[in-house]
């Protein structure tokens, strides 16, 4: 357990939709410089969790602290500010479909920084190379890329205004093995060079063997267990023994070890 002062801490959250209670008292800590990852079953909450940490969700009840300052005790401007110090990628990518790719992702950079067109082009150009689209993806059209393009421009966006943490909702959700596999090592690859933080929502077992290091499990409307992927495959729980040991879980721990030996 680290020492450290968590860059998002959450403390008694409570989230109920009408009679439904999806999270009620849930307790949960993001440390800086790692990729956290939230997996349970479906139902459980997970984006519902994701969007509450990033303010797109006002939760019942409990206390959200990202960069040690809770979001509701914001001025405007004081949030705003805030906010921009975060990325958000969201599960099918959420681009505006009647702008380009380039205009997608220089768009944070005209609102937020207030660029002039030229200079937030020739910045959203950098970020969509560092994502590893080529040249030729920039005057494309949503509807005119793969879903593995889709997504890579989606990061872009996110990357827009160099956030400290990023926020990935389903990251490898629709993408082929090959496609999802580029997709977990491209996250770690910036992760480590830009000295990102990383919170994602994920059912993608690959994805939490290979570049996870935390993995936190939520069930019962609670966060169950947050450690490494080790410890939290061998906790006490059906879910999490059905999820990490059977056939899926067995598959991606070999391939990790695989790949741990190549490496």
């Amino acid at each position: 357990m680290s020492t450290t002062q968590p860059l998002v801490s959450v403390r008694g959250l409570i989230n109920r939709f009408g009679d439904q209670v999806v999270h009620e008292n849930l307790d949960l800590d993001i440390q800086r410089g790692e990729i956290t990852a939230i997996v349970g079953g479906s139902g459980t909450g997970k984006s519902v969790l994701l969007r509450s940490i990033v303010g797109l969700h006002q939760p019942n009840a409990g206390d959200i602290r990202i960069f040690g300052r809770s979001l509701t005790t914001l001025s405007a401007e004081e949030r705003s500010a805030q906010e921009q110090r975060f990325g958000i990628l969201f599960q099918r990518g959420a681009l505006f479909t009647s702008l380009t790719v380039l205009e997608n992702t220089a768009l944070p950079l005209m609102e937020h920084a207030g660029l002039p067109r030229s200079d937030a082009g020739y910045l959203a150009r950098m970020k969509l190379a560092l994502v590893g689209l080529p040249p030729n993806a920039c005057d494309k059209y949503p509807d005119e890329l793969s879903g593995g393009m889709i997504k890579r421009a989606a990061l872009a966006r996110a990357l827009a205004l160099d956030p400290e943490i990023l926020f990935l909702d389903e990251p490898t959700a629709g993408l082929d093995p090959i496609a999802a596999a580029a997709f977990d090592q491209l996250t770690l690859t910036l992760r480590d060079a830009l000295g990102l933080t990383v919170f994602l929502v994920t059912h993608d077992l690959d994805t939490l063997y290979s570049i996870c290091d935390r993995v936190a499990v939520l069930a019962n409307k609670q966060v169950l267990v947050t450690d490494n992927i080790e410890t939290v495959a061998n906790t006490d729980n059906p879910w999490i023994r059905e999820y990490f040991h059977g056939p899926r879980g067995r598959a991606a721990r070999k391939a990790a070890e695989k790949l741990k030996e190549k490496s």
